[in-house]
């Protein structure tokens, strides 16, 4: 089985299917607990408070470092052997649709942007929350004055006051709706389910979650630059 999984091809790719649907859910489950943030600050606060640095939190971090770690170093495998077998032609699936072409192509390199856009949140978020709890602190200095590490709402609102953070946020969830577009049907197709009949559904199901997810965490983004530069979206009018 470790051989079909880590020497086969398409066990590599069965593996990138399994992290990236975990993945998928994970990144579905943040977006819906960041929506949160717009309706109820506190409530979203509730939220950061019970996923801190509990034990059940903790194991789920290291379990979803662990899925992208294993995610990206059988991308970057799969590639490299692509490379081997068909000179610089990019991995591709047995289906090739025109418009999807693009992203179908460049994996790799969106998902060198949305590592990176990965790291910048770690930096902007978890080292200022979960990190903070873990080595004993309470509080965390955000935009020159202390806040608790609980209080997710305040940094977001900080965060994204800032435009350039906008810009690359936004940035960030564009590469990530190119890569889900492709990931999200592909891992179905590597299961067996990309035939004639299913490729249209799936490629369909692929673009709804990519667009809702995109939609999703960009609300988050642009709802409270406004709060930042507008009064009136604050609820103060």
């Amino acid at each position: 089985m470790n051989c079909f999984l880590s020497q086969s091809s398409l066990g590599k790719k069965l593996v990138m299917s399994i992290t990236g649907c975990f993945l998928v859910l994970f990144i579905l489950f943040h977006m819906s607990m960041n929506l949160t943030a717009i309706i109820s600050p506190e409530g979203y606060n509730m939220i950061c408070e019970l996923l801190g640095a509990n034990w059940y939190a903790l194991a789920g971090t290291a379990v979803l470092a662990l899925g992208v770690v294993v995610h990206f170093c059988y991308a970057l495998v799969l590639t490299m052997n692509n490379y081997k077998a068909r000179g610089k032609e990019r991995y591709a699936v047995t289906v090739v649709e025109p418009g999807v072409a693009w992203a179908s192509k460049n994996m790799l390199a969106l998902g060198w942007i949305i590592l990176g856009g990965l790291l910048l949140h770690l930096i902007n978020f978890w080292s200022k929350m979960q990190l903070v709890e873990i080595l004993g602190g309470h509080e965390s200095m955000v935009g020159g004055r202390m806040i608790a590490a609980t209080d997710g709402a305040a940094l977001i609102a900080y965060t994204f006051s800032q435009w350039y953070y906008v810009v690359l946020y936004l940035l960030w969830f564009a590469a990530l709706w190119f890569h889900l577009t492709h990931g999200v049907w592909s891992m179905f197709q590597s299961a067996g389910w990309g035939n004639d009949t299913w490729y249209p559904r799936l490629k369909c199901v692929a673009n709804i979650v990519a667009t809702l997810i995109f939609l999703g965490f960009a609300a988050v983004v642009v709802v409270y630059f406004l709060r930042s530069v507008c009064p009136c979206c604050a609820g103060a009018c």
